[in-house]
């Protein structure tokens, strides 16, 4: 088997997923830069090339079965198999003052959206591409969460967690929940799947405001996909170490 391991992030024309595809990159993967909008992908692309990184793209659009349909079979035909998933692709959800999504008068349609792309996107995108990951002598999975999908953290009334967010917050507890019904189903398999918070970075997604850089927010997903075969699977972590669920 080709040593060159094979990497895929979705959301990777920008921010965080970007981010991480270059870290990847810098360990040797070759990455497959997942994105809907082609201009802003393939620009992704020749950055990534340009940097010495071995990148090319994929029409990625997590909501749709057969782009993601398509999508698999674009990397098999590449590439042969996957060795990294990172789900990084997803959404907010308009926003009101202060970031906030007030439960008592949100837009149900607004929830199914966030949902669709945060969570069914995720599902949708790791059952395409489990056959080309079982291929892989050591294959990972990584679902790029929010500490703000932390039922306990957000219980927490001496705990600052930030403004409620009755969609997105909730969308980020499904997604936590159901990778851990991944790590259920692959246990004692070689296939680790683990989620992990970036923290507050600095890019569109929140408008450019945190503290944190891309870099920073990328650090822990390329941890979590470079594991050794002894490692965790089905936990949450970010760069302090677990995160409560």
């Amino acid at each position: 088997m080709n040593e060159t391991k094979i990497a895929l992030v979705t959301g990777a024309n920008q921010g965080i997923g970007y981010a991480i595809a270059t870290g990847l990159a810098a360990l040797g993967h070759r990455v497959a830069v997942g994105a809907r909008d082609a201009g802003r992908r393939e620009s992704a692309v020749e950055k990534l090339r340009a940097a010495g990184a071995d990148a090319f793209g994929v029409p990625l659009d997590v909501t749709g079965d057969h782009s993601v349909a398509n999508a698999a079979e674009l990397i098999e035909r590449k590439t042969g198999r996957l060795d990294v998933l990172v789900n990084n692709a997803g959404i907010s959800g308009q926003l009101g003052a202060d970031w906030a999504q007030d439960p008592t008068t949100l837009d149900l349609d607004l929830v199914r959206t966030v949902v669709e792309t945060n969570v069914i996107g995720v599902i949708r995108v790791t059952n395409a591409m489990l056959p080309l990951l079982q291929r892989s002598s050591s294959p990972r999975i990584v679902n790029i969460s929010s500490s703000v999908g932390s039922v306990t953290l957000q219980a927490d009334p001496d705990i600052e967690i930030g403004p409620v967010m009755a969609a997105y917050a909730p969308s980020k507890s499904f997604l936590n929940a159901v990778t851990v019904q991944y790590a259920r189903r692959f246990a004692g398999t070689n296939i680790l799947i683990n989620a992990t918070c970036p923290g507050l970075v600095a890019t569109t997604f929140t408008g450019f405001h945190g503290p944190r850089t891309p870099e920073q927010g990328a650090a822990t997903a390329i941890r979590l996909a470079t594991l050794p075969d002894d490692s965790p699977s089905g936990a949450f972590f970010n760069d302090e170490g677990i995160v409560p669920w």
